[in-house]
């Protein structure tokens, strides 16, 4: 008989979930109110997917060209998103981002400086100015260890490979999360007025991802479980730049920083083809030729940037026209070459840890040989709806940001606005949930016989007598989504995928992980599958229902973006049936000066900022 006060509890204010720089930024908040603040992660403290963003942290600093601005960077941001971002929090994420590096540094951080002492900026794709503040290419490492020292001295208490399984209601109302310990397979429960999620995306539901093992969509399903919403779940980024070969690297991520320094893309016959690729959206401010682009690398700040530099969608596309034109390198990628436009003392001070992990891992030597890359399944820009200035989603008490949550980045993220976004919204999310536990007016309680249920779920899985391998399902699971709901998608492959993983869904329901529960990692397996497959399906689904190409969501049945749709998200919660809902809802319009903003050519908008001094 299953007993809840044998179970170990324990109480805070607030239950962070999620230890990378999202988490980290929100439980420091919460804790510098005064609130009893605890941090769960999977993993180990330190092992967060922040720390593959290398090239950089976005904000307009305006350290190296004074003529960026936060209107500048909020336009940018609503145009590389295809303009279906969330307009209040593109504006929150613009104006707020250069506070919150030069808190970073305050706290610590060590970035490289100009020749007069500032944070020193370079160029990336889809940003008009140099305008990331980097630590070479090891710039989420370096958030990472900052939040984590800053936050030592928070009094926040830290669970490591701690696994949370599912949330607790009191009523409508968050009370806590049931959750396991990774080493010894017991339980646990936080009993909580208030959690704040922070868990990253799904990228373990395909095949080739920079994601590691952790990307499961846990935040995605749980949220999903408890009465959430998920909006734009159809727009799974695929970075362009993901090692294809050899294998010892294959999906490891290319910082775009090496297009930033200057790197270009050629196909197996030696031409650079991003010129032949430049979108009409972006034609003017993007370079038509080499001479222009040579330019531009070499400082001239009339010069427009190079095509490598257009937005990750587009770059994406690009690479795998070549490939299906027979032009693509021979593993089934293009090149990308810095070695014929930086010295090697230069790439091996800009690209530290991109020249040195390649040569140890590849032994490939990027100061004279080029990288073959492709796309690779790297960020999600759906997620969690969530409320812009408080962060909380339509359950009260529970609240998400980072890559779990949605709305932020729309159709397609700027590369480097992940790093602002996870500062600026961690901070804001802390701030939403000390409002709402402070305006609670009356203490939450665990109920029981929702407890029970979580656990019985989870054990189930252990005591059948036989049943499906964990491992195999995770294979089918990712095959189905490379295949069918990959970087170009249809009708008839987003269909066959679902119907894939509707006989998933039924196979998973008999499960097996075999041993005990202590050291079981078949039994992580498991768990972890059905947060990936509720995952999966939202995309799928939210894919079949968007009919146009926007961003990184290409339908070659319905190409080119429609109006209709740009007016309206796609938004899934759980059904009383418990099928998934998914359905066509009207966008939130901006006010006026935010459209008026978005609207002005870059040249009119320089004139305006620059008048202002």
């Amino acid at each position: 008989m299953l007993d809840i006060s044998e179970i170990q509890t324990i109480e805070h204010d607030v239950l962070v979930v999620g230890a990378g720089g999202a988490g980290l930024s929100a439980a420091i908040e919460c804790s510098s109110q005064g609130l009893s603040t605890g941090l769960i992660c999977k993993s180990l403290l330190g092992k967060a997917h922040t720390v593959m963003a290398e090239g950089g942290v976005a904000a307009a600093l305006g350290n190296v060209d004074n003529r960026d601005h936060w209107k500048v960077h909020f336009r940018d941001t609503m145009r590389g998103g295809k303009f279906l971002n969330v307009w209040r929090m593109a504006e929150l994420h613009a104006k707020h981002a250069p506070d919150r590096v030069r808190e970073l540094e305050e706290w610590g951080a060590v970035f490289d400086r100009t020749k007069q002492g500032l944070i020193n900026q370079r160029n990336f794709g889809g940003h008009r100015y140099p305008r990331l503040a980097h630590v070479g290419d090891r710039t989420g490492l370096e958030i990472i260890r900052t939040l984590q020292d800053h936050g030592i001295h928070q009094g926040i208490e830290v669970y490591m490979e701690c696994t949370g399984l599912d949330l607790l209601k009191d009523g409508d109302r968050i009370s806590g999360m049931v959750a396991m310990w990774r080493e010894t397979g017991q339980f646990i429960i936080f009993k909580a007025g208030a959690v704040i999620f922070a868990t990253g995306g799904g990228g373990k539901a395909w095949k080739i991802t920079s994601n590691s093992w952790e990307y499961t969509g846990d935040g995605h399903a749980m949220a999903y479980e408890a009465g959430a919403e998920l909006m734009d779940m159809e727009f799974t980024q695929f970075h362009p730049t993901g090692m294809v070969w050899p294998p010892s690297v294959r999906g490891i991520l290319v910082t775009e920083g090496v297009r930033g320094e200057g790197g270009i893309l050629i196909n197996s016959e030696g031409h650079r083809f991003m010129f032949e690729n430049i979108p009409e959206r972006f034609a003017s401010e993007t370079a038509d030729t080499e001479e222009e682009a040579a330019r531009w690398l070499a400082g001239d700040k009339d010069a427009r940037r190079p095509p490598e530099l257009l937005t990750r969608d587009v770059v994406a596309r690009a690479i795998r026209k070549e490939v299906k034109a027979g032009r693509g390198s021979p593993h089934g990628g293009a090149f990308l070459d810095i070695a014929s436009q930086r010295k090697a003392e230069d790439i091996k001070k800009k690209l530290p840890s991109m020249y040195h992990q390649f040569k140890v891992l590849a032994e490939l030597d990027i100061t004279t040989d080029p990288m073959e890359v492709g796309p690779t399944l790297h960020y999600m820009m759906g997620g969690i709806r969530v409320d812009a200035d408080s962060q909380m989603s339509q359950v009260p008490g529970l609240f998400a940001c980072g890559e779990c949550s949605g709305g932020m980045h729309g159709a397609n993220r700027l590369g480097g606005n992940s790093l602002s976004d996870l500062l600026v919204f961690g901070k804001l999310a802390g701030v939403g949930a000390a409002k709402y536990i402070r305006g609670i007016s009356s203490p939450v309680g665990i109920v029981d016989e929702e407890a029970k249920v979580i656990i019985r779920a989870a054990t189930e899985i252990l005591n059948r007598e036989s049943g499906e391998n964990p491992y195999l399902l995770h294979e089918d699971l990712e095959e189905n989504m490379q295949s069918n709901v990959g970087i170009v998608r249809s009708a008839e492959l987003l269909l066959e995928g679902i119907t894939k993983l509707e006989s998933l869904k039924k196979s998973y329901k008999e499960v097996k992980a075999n041993g005990a529960s202590q050291y079981n990692p078949g039994w992580h397996e498991a768990l972890a599958l059905r947060n990936l497959m509720i995952t999966a399906e939202s995309v799928a689904r939210s894919a079949l229902m968007r009919e146009e190409s926007r961003g990184a969501h290409t339908r070659v049945d319905f190409p080119g973006e429609q109006d209709e749709w740009l007016q309206s998200n796609v938004v899934i919660h759980k059904g009383k049936d418990g099928n998934m809902v998914v359905r066509k809802t009207d966008r939130q319009q901006p006010n006026s000066e935010l459209e008026r903003i978005a609207s002005l050519s870059i040249d009119e908008l320089e004139k305006e900022v620059n008048g202002e001094g």
